[in-house]
């Protein structure tokens, strides 16, 4: 099987390194691209075809969640948000404008390569402390609100994946076929225009659809 092709983009030369010799060390990567800013990745993306974009936040010129805006609007890589930052504005601007994934730079090699391949597969990934501090936002019961136009059933499958449960995981919880939850998901996606799960829960909360839910 031919390694996933990375592009890296982060300001802080020294972590950039580290990363990209990281990930040349495991066979199922290959850096391809790198780039300090979002500005100068965009050369480097469109040239280079990426599988997956590894993108800090916090950067100068053209930050993270401006590249992802940027990124969107045509056909896109997979795109693994990498940084520090745990702070409300910056995952949730990153997960509206599509972002796959959010995971802090404090993460074990093992957990990155797990979070890479599975935002290659269509996956949305959250940083454990991330998705703690999700459902520290929102409501113990999904109610359903006129902007979401939502199913019943549809409700329960969305306060689902706002408790990071998986489709398998899913289907057993609500006594439904793997196939149903993935249509109820995408009849989710279409209602609240959203590119993928993550983005779905993003939205989702900003609008009220859901609240505070325990795990």
């Amino acid at each position: 099987m031919k390694p996933l092709r990375l592009v890296v983009v982060d300001d802080h030369a020294l972590f950039r390194a580290g990363l990209i010799s990281l990930l040349n060390d495991m066979p199922e990567f290959s850096v391809v691209g790198e780039a300090n800013n979002g500005s100068s990745a965009m050369d480097v993306i469109h040239l280079e075809q990426p599988d997956v974009i590894l993108l800090d936040v916090n950067m100068p010129i053209m930050g993270g969640v401006d590249t992802v805006r940027e990124l969107k609007k045509g056909d896109s890589p997979k795109i693994l948000m990498l940084t520090i930052s745990k702070s409300d504005e910056d995952l949730l601007g990153a997960i509206s404008a599509g972002a796959d994934g959010y995971l802090l730079k404090s993460s074990e090699p093992e957990e990155l390569r797990k979070a890479i391949i599975s935002v290659n597969q269509g996956m949305a990934v959250l940083a454990p402390q991330i998705k703690r501090q999700v459902l520290d936002t929102v409501n113990t019961e999904p109610v359903r609100s006129p902007e979401s136009e939502l199913s019943d059933r549809e409700l329960e499958v969305l306060g689902c994946l706002a408790r990071g449960r998986t489709t398998a995981q899913i289907a057993f919880e609500l006594f439904i076929s793997e196939n149903t939850v993935k249509t109820h998901v995408r009849h989710i996606l279409e209602k609240l225009e959203a590119s993928n799960r993550a983005e779905a829960v993003s939205k989702a909360i900003q609008l009220g659809i859901i609240g505070q839910m325990s795990q």
